[in-house]
C-alpha cells in the first residue's frame, strides 16, 4: 500500500484545526510535492523531512512523492507539521505500519539530524485534537509536560525520528543524549520563546508583575487608592489612577496581580495556551497559575494592544493579560486609535481581529489600570512649583481619554502626593499582599455563592438589571446615588456600575446586602467626590 495518513493540527490564533496529512507514493521521476495551502517555512519541510529521514537510517523513496494536507482551505504555517510530514511518507513507504499512525496527532519539528525540536502553542493544539476526539499525541520530549496538561489524552514525547520509528515498529529505542547533559543549555528549547516576544508588551508572569517579593506593604500612605485596589480585584472593577508623578500609581498597578487569586484549571489553561502561542511561556514551566501582569508602552500601535500582524493575527497585549492585569501607564500618551480599540473587549471579554488571511478570536478578559497625570508637566495637582500648563492644553490632554472608554472605568481615584510622615515610616505601615489578598478571597468566593448556577461570578460581570430585580439593595441605601441621577450627575450606565461597586464594597465587608455606607463609598470612588465614607475596608 503506497498510501498513508496522519495528523496535525493548524492553529489559527488559540483555536486548532486537525489536519489530516496524507502521503502517496506513485511510480515515476523521484519528486516531492506538498498541497494544502502551506505557507513559506511549511514548504521548506520538504528538505528538512528528507534529511531527518536518511539521517534517521531509513531509505528516503526514489518515487513519485504527494503529501495533501486536509482541509486544504485552511492556511497552515509553521514548521510543527514535520512530524507529522514525516511519520505519513514513512508509512507509505512501509517502514512503519501505517494503521498505527491513522489516528495519531504528531506536533514537532525536525532538524536534518533527525532530532525533534519544539515548537510553540503545544498547549491549544493537544486541546484542538482532544475536542475533535483524539486520544494519542506525540510531541517533543521539551513539550510532553505541556502537552499532559490535557486530561484525557496520553501523551508520546521523543528526542528523534528515531525513536518514533522505533517505538511505532517495536523495535529497541536509541538513546539520544540531552544537550544538557553535556553541561551546556538545551539549544532547541530556543524554539518556545519568541525573541523579544514580551518586550513590547511588557508581560511578566508572576504574583508582583515582574518584580518579585514586591508586596502592597511598600506602598506609603494612599489609603484610598490601597481601598480602590482591593475594591478592583475583589470585584474585577476596572480601575483609573490620576496623580502626580511619583505619587505611587505604578507601584499600586505592579501589586494588583498579587491581590487577585490564583487561577483555576480552567483559567491556568486558558492563560497557558495564549502564552504558548505567542512564545512567551518559560521553557520549564508548562502551566501558568498567577495571573498574568501586562504593561506595554505608551508607544505600543493598535495591532501591539489587541493583537494582528502579517498573516493570522497574533495576539496582543489584552490577550496576554487575559485573566490578569492590563496597565497602560501613561494612559494619556497612547494613540486614541489604540485605547478606543479597548472599548470591544473590555466589554465582550475577547477580540475579534479580521485580516485578509483570516478572522481570528482571541480571549481577552482582563482587569484594566490607567494610570495618568493630572496635565503634561504632571503639577497641577500637586504641592511645590506651580502648573505652567495653559488650559487649553490641560484640557487636549485630559480629552485623549475618551468619554466612552472612561465610562467603562468603574473606580476613578486621584492618588495624592505622598506625605513626608508616611514616606518616612512615621505613620502606619500598610497592610501586606497576603492579608489584602485572603479578604480578596473570601470577597469573590461570597459574590460565587451568590451567583451559583448563573453565568456571572463577579460583580463587574451582571447586568444592571438583573443587580436591580434579583438582588435588592437595604432600604434607603441608593438615596444618594438616585439624587445625583436626577441632578445629571449619573448617567443610568453609571448608577448600575456604582451598584456593582457597592456589591463589591459589601462583600469585603462580609455583609449580606449593601447598605447606606457601602454605596457612599461606591460613589466617592467612581466620581471621586467625597461622600464621607469610610475609605478602608474592613471585614468585621
Amino acid at each position: 500500500m503506497a498510501f498513508a495518513r496522519a495528523c496535525s493540527v493548524a492553529l489559527i490564533g488559540v483555536e486548532g484545526v486537525v489536519v489530516e496529512v496524507q502521503a502517496d507514493l506513485e511510480p515515476g521521476v523521484a519528486a516531492f510535492t506538498l498541497v494544502g495551502l502551506p505557507d513559506k517555512s511549511l514548504m521548506e519541510s520538504k528538505d528538512r523531512v528528507r534529511a531527518a529521514v536518511v539521517n534517521a537510517g531509513v531509505p528516503w523513496p526514489q518515487k513519485k512523492l504527494t503529501v495533501s494536507l486536509s482541509p486544504a482551505f485552511v492556511p497552515k504555517s509553521g514548521s510543527g507539521f514535520d512530524l507529522a510530514v514525516a511519520a505519513s511518507v514513512l508509512g507509505a513507504a512501509e517502514r512503519i505500519d501505517p494503521r498505527l499512525i491513522a489516528d495519531l496527532v504528531l506536533i514537532g519539528e525536525l532538524g536534518l539530524d533527525g532530532r525533534v525540536r519544539p515548537v510553540r502553542g503545544v498547549l491549544p493544539a493537544v486541546l484542538a485534537a482532544a475536542e475533535a476526539g483524539y486520544r494519542q499525541v506525540v510531541v517533543p520530549e521539551q513539550t510532553a509536560g505541556e502537552a499532559a496538561l490535557v486530561p484525557g489524552v496520553s501523551v508520546l514525547g521523543v528526542r528523534s525520528l528515531a525513536q518514533l520509528i522505533a517505538v511505532l515498529a517495536g523495535e529497541p529505542v536509541p538513546d539520544v543524549p540531552r544537550e544538557d547533559a553535556v553541561g551546556r543549555p538545551d539549544a532547541m528549547l530556543s524554539g518556545l520563546v519568541v525573541p523579544g516576544a514580551g518586550v513590547g508588551t511588557g508581560i511578566a508572569p508572576g504574583p508582583a508583575g515582574g518584580e518579585r517579593g514586591a508586596d502592597l506593604a511598600d506602598v506609603a500612605g494612599q489609603t484610598v487608592a490601597r481601598t480602590a485596589l482591593e475594591v478592583a480585584a475583589a470585584g474585577g472593577h476596572h480601575l483609573l489612577l490620576s496623580g502626580p508623578p511619583g505619587a505611587g500609581k505604578t507601584m499600586l498597578a505592579e501589586r494588583l496581580s498579587g491581590v487577585l487569586p490564583p487561577l483555576t484549571g480552567r483559567e491556568s489553561l486558558e492563560v497557558t495556551a495564549v502564552h504558548s502561542v505567542a512564545g512567551i511561556l518559560p521553557p520549564g514551566e508548562p502551566l501558568v497559575r498567577t495571573a498574568p501582569y501586562c504593561a506595554p508602552h505608551h508607544s505600543a500601535t493598535m495591532q501591539a494592544l489587541v493583537g494582528g500582524g502579517n498573516g493570522l493575527p497574533r495576539p496582543g497585549a489584552v490577550s496576554l493579560a487575559h485573566r490578569g492585569v492590563l496597565f497602560l501607564d501613561e494612559a494619556p500618551e497612547f494613540s486614541g486609535r489604540a485605547l478606543d480599540a479597548l472599548r470591544q473587549p473590555l466589554e465582550s471579554g475577547h477580540v475579534v481581529v479580521a485580516r485578509s488571511a483570516g478572522v481570528v478570536r482571541l480571549p481577552a478578559r482582563f482587569l484594566m489600570v490607567l494610570a495618568a497625570n493630572p496635565c503634561p508637566c504632571g503639577r497641577r495637582s500637586g504641592p511645590g512649583p506651580g502648573c505652567e500648563c495653559p488650559p487649553s492644553v490641560v484640557r487636549r490632554y485630559q480629552a485623549r481619554l475618551s468619554g466612552p472608554l472612561l465610562d467603562r472605568v468603574d473606580l476613578r481615584v486621584e492618588v495624592r502626593p505622598v506625605q513626608r510622615a508616611d514616606l518616612l515610616g512615621h505613620g502606619e505601615r500598610g497592610e501586606s499582599t497576603a492579608t489584602v489578598a485572603a479578604r480578596v478571597r473570601e470577597a469573590r468566593k461570597r459574590a460565587a455563592e451568590r451567583y451559583e448556577g448563573m453565568p456571572w461570578q463577579l460583580n463587574s460581570q451582571v447586568p444592571g438589571h438583573e443587580l436591580r430585580t434579583r438582588w435588592p439593595v437595604g432600604p434607603g441605601a441608593l438615596a444618594v446615588a438616585e439624587r445625583d441621577l436626577e441632578r445629571g450627575m449619573l448617567t443610568a450606565r453609571g448608577l448600575d456600575r456604582v451598584l456593582r461597586v457597592a456589591w463589591t464594597v459589601a462583600d469585603l465587608a462580609g455583609r449580606d446586602r449593601p447598605g447606606e455606607p457601602d454605596v457612599a463609598l461606591a460613589l466617592e470612588l467612581r466620581t471621586g467626590v467625597p461622600r464621607g465614607a469610610a475609605a478602608p475596608v474592613v471585614a468585621p
